[in-house]
């Protein structure tokens, strides 16, 4: 095997990103995999006709890199519509976007998930997210998330039973506790775009951008024991070298053999998937859990989005509890199975558990919110990962093109 200019250890977003910036600067590589496909953390299986996502996963259409990047007629996206239904109370309550749905404007204001006040604000917030320029909201004073909702003024009332079920649901966190830079740049992704399922599942998404790579460019099923300078022991004692050589790991793994300063944290769920014969919400909509009553932050039915995510005649649910509850796992499946009874009554008895997923590293805990970390961490040594950037997909491609550049300038040397 030739020796490559460049080793890429990870073929999951930022991997493949920065492998596709090196193809088109003509620099030879090779992408070091652990796993059997591409993608990372953005997997799909196919269980009998279901697609199952590892943990609710959504694209959000508006992120620069994907737009600059993917294809999505090809993906063939189908997408939620803006808003949600909360749970609130034993009743559902329909909260949309009045911008982009209309019809609901009224509805939206006598709901009482907010105050009429609220719906204002949440307007008023609208309007400076899309006025202002995504570097400078990512360069603004930052608090947390929680204390941003404070300061805009919103209420109790909203922050409880909207504000952190739907954005608990994105960060993984429902303390809030996340950057405010990235709820008001997220809170535009959402002003702009939509949050879609292709149809072949979200493992679309990098096997697209995985496309144009050279055949036998990735090795699958080699796992990284350890990394000296610029070389790369596999775990079954084989060494692989090259001039310079780029993590593109999840964070706890680039901690791992990096061997940072500080631990790189993560935050973590469980997702269960449910098969019914009759979907329990036939809308479009991401449903939110109003109340603290119950594990259950979030739930979809996938295929009232996409289609194709459930065999015809039947219905897929994802349910989504944030974090990892130490609870024993028969006495938390009894606890969402009792709040999903409480929400559709007994046909949810009828429901079966197509499959589980507990997530210990689903996405990195970023504070404070910094995007110009170096992608070069040592000489001939770069990282790439969303733990460096922005949480999910916008972070992780871009990061994987960053730690690109730099390394194509460090092979350029000085001018």
């Amino acid at each position: 095997m030739a020796q490559p200019d460049v080793l890429i250890i990870g073929a999951g977003l930022a991997g493949i990103c920065c492998a596709r910036q090196l193809l088109k600067a003509g620099v030879n590589f090779r992408i070091i995999e652990a796993s059997d496909a591409v993608g990372g953390r953005i997997r799909t299986d196919r269980v009998n006709g279901f697609l199952l996502d590892r943990g609710f996963q959504v694209l959000l259409t508006s992120y620069p890199e994907a737009l600059e990047n993917l294809d999505y007629e090809r993906l063939g996206l189908a997408s939620f519509d803006n808003g949600a239904l909360v749970r609130y109370h034993g009743e559902f309550y329909r909260l949309v976007d009045p911008w982009r749905v209309r019809g609901h404007f009224i509805a939206n204001l006598l709901n009482p998930i907010g105050s009429f006040a609220d719906k204002l604000r949440i307007g008023k917030l609208r309007s400076h997210v899309l006025r202002t320029p995504l570097d400078k909201i990512m360069l603004a004073p930052e608090t947390t998330t929680q204390q941003a909702l404070a300061r805009r003024r919103f209420s109790r009332r909203i922050t409880e039973r909207f504000f952190r079920p739907f954005l608990g649901g994105i960060f993984l966190d429902t303390k809030l506790s996340v950057s405010s830079r990235w709820f008001e740049y997220v809170f535009r992704m959402f002003a702009e775009g939509d949050a879609a399922l292709p149809a072949n599942g979200m493992q679309a998404i990098p096997e697209q951008l995985a496309e144009p790579l050279p055949e036998g460019a990735i090795l699958f099923n080699r796992r990284v024991e350890s990394i000296d300078g610029t070389t790369v022991t596999l775990a079954d004692g084989e060494r692989l070298r090259a001039e310079k050589l780029v993590v593109a790991v999840e964070g706890p793994e680039a901690q791992r053999l990096l061997h940072f300063e500080k631990p790189v944290l993560s935050r973590e769920c469980v997702c269960y998937y449910f098969a019914a014969k009759e979907p329990p919400v036939k809308e479009p909509l991401l449903v939110l859990s109003g109340s603290t009553r119950g594990p259950i932050n979030n739930l979809a039915v996938m295929d009232s989005v996409q289609p194709t995510y459930a065999p015809k005649g039947e219905s897929l649910i994802s349910v989504t509890v944030v974090g990892n509850p130490s609870r024993d796992e028969s006495v938390l499946r009894k606890m969402v199975r009792g709040q999903l009874k409480r929400w559709f009554g007994l046909v949810v008895q009828e429901w079966r558990l197509v499959a589980l997923y507990r997530i210990e590293h689903a996405l990195p805990v970023v504070f404070p919110m910094d995007r110009n970390k170096p992608s070069r961490i040592r000489k001939d040594v770069y990282a790439a990962g969303d733990y460096l950037a922005t949480p999910y997909i916008q972070g992780a491609m871009e990061s994987g093109r960053l730690a690109a550049e730099a390394l194509i300038a460090d092979m350029k040397g000085p001018h």
